[in-house]
C-alpha cells in the first residue's frame, strides 16, 4: 500500500494538537485498507507546550514524527521542512486548527489513485471568521497578483492539497530563500483537481496571521512572481518627466507672451512634495526587489532544526 505523509506546521498549537490528532487518527482508521499514514509535525519555534504535546504523541503512536526548529522561521519554512522530510508516496499539508477538513482526504486519495491528476487542491468558498478588512484585502490581492504575474492563483486556494511524490520533488528542487508556496505550487505545473469546501472556525487557539503579516505575505508573493511593479515605477517616472517638460514650456510661453509671473511658493511646495512622494514610492519598489536579491545571495538556510523525534541536530 502507498504511504500518505500528513505535514502539519505548528506554531503555538498546544490546544489544537490533541483535537487534531484525535480527528486525523479516526480518518486514518477509516482508510487503513487503502493507504498507510505518517504524521509529520513541524514545530516552528513555538513558545507554548506544543513540543511537549508532540513528544507525548510520539510515545503513543509510531506513525508520529516531529521536527522542531531552533526558532520561529515562519509557515513557509515549516512547509518546506515537511515536504523535504516526508517519506510518503503522497504528501499533504494541513493546518492543526482543523480549518482544513481531514474528511476530504478519502476523496483526495481516490482522485490521485485514478492516475488522472498529480495534485488535488482545496479552495474555500467562504471566509468564515474573517474580518471585513481581511476579506476585502484577500479579494483584491488575488485580483492584483493575477494581473501582474504569469502564474494562475485560484481565489480562496488553501495550502491543504495532496500531491504525488513527483510534484513534491519538483517543489523542493527550488531552493529559493524567499518562498511563496501558493505561487510555487502553480509554477511547477502538473495537473490539479480543485475541491470546494466551506472553511470552519478554528477548533482552539487564535490565528497567528494579523493584517500586517498578511500584507507582508502578499508583497512577498507579488515580488516573487512578477517584475511588473518595476515596469510600473519606470512608467510613472517617464510620465512625470513628460508632465514636467510640458509645464516648463507652458510657464516659459506664459512669461514671454503674456508676461504672466510664475505662481507663488505654496503651489511649488505642493508639487515638490507630491513628486518627492512618487519618487520615494518608486524607490521603495526597487528597494524591495534589491532586498530580496540581497537575501537570496546570502545563501542562508531557510530553517534550522533543533531536534527531531530521533535526535538533536546542530543545523539543517
Amino acid at each position: 500500500m502507498k504511504k500518505v505523509s500528513i505535514v502539519v506546521p505548528c506554531y503555538n498549537e498546544e490546544e489544537s494538537l490533541p483535537i487534531f490528532y484525535e480527528t486525523i487518527v479516526k480518518i486514518a482508521k477509516e482508510l487503513k485498507d487503502k493507504v498507510v499514514f505518517e504524521f509529520l509535525f513541524i514545530d516552528d519555534g513555538s513558545k507554548d507546550k506544543t513540543l511537549s504535546v508532540l513528544k507525548d504523541l510520539v510515545k503513543q503512536d509510531k506513525r508520529v514524527r516531529y521536527i522542531s526548529f531552533s526558532r520561529n522561521f515562519g509557515k513557509e519554512a515549516a512547509m518546506l521542512a515537511g515536504l523535504e522530510h516526508a517519506k510518503g508516496d503522497y504528501v499533504t499539508i494541513m493546518d492543526a486548527d482543523l480549518q482544513d477538513p481531514p474528511s476530504l482526504l478519502a476523496e483526495m486519495i481516490e482522485l490521485l489513485e485514478s492516475g488522472e491528476y498529480d495534485c488535488v487542491a482545496t479552495k474555500s468558498t467562504n471566509r468564515k471568521g474573517y474580518s471585513f478588512l481581511r476579506k476585502t484585502f484577500t479579494k483584491w490581492f488575488y485580483r492584483i497578483i493575477s494581473k501582474l504575474s504569469n502564474i494562475e492563483l485560484v481565489p480562496g486556494a488553501r495550502d491543504f492539497r495532496l500531491m504525488t511524490r513527483q510534484m513534491v520533488d519538483a517543489i523542493i528542487s527550488m531552493k529559493e530563500y524567499n518562498r511563496y508556496s501558493k505561487g510555487l505550487f502553480s509554477f511547477v505545473g502538473f495537473k490539479t483537481k480543485w475541491i470546494d469546501f466551506q472553511i470552519e472556525e478554528r477548533v482552539a487557539g487564535t490565528t497567528k496571521w494579523n493584517f500586517w503579516k498578511l500584507f507582508s505575505y502578499a508583497v512577498e508573493g507579488i515580488v516573487a512572481f512578477s517584475t511588473t511593479p518595476l515596469v510600473f515605477a519606470a512608467l510613472v517616472g517617464l510620465i512625470f518627466c513628460l508632465i514636467s517638460f510640458i509645464l516648463i514650456i507652458v510657464i516659459i510661453a506664459k512669461t514671454i507672451i503674456w508676461g504672466d509671473p510664475v505662481g507663488g511658493w505654496p503651489s511649488m511646495a505642493c508639487i515638490m512634495f507630491f513628486v518627492g512622494g512618487i519618487q520615494l514610492f518608486c524607490t521603495g519598489i526597487i528597494g524591495e526587489y534589491l532586498a530580496k536579491t540581497y537575501l537570496e545571495t546570502k545563501k542562508r538556510p531557510v530553517y534550522i532544526i533543533r531536534e527531531t523525534e530521533n535526535k538533536k541536530e546542530d543545523h539543517e
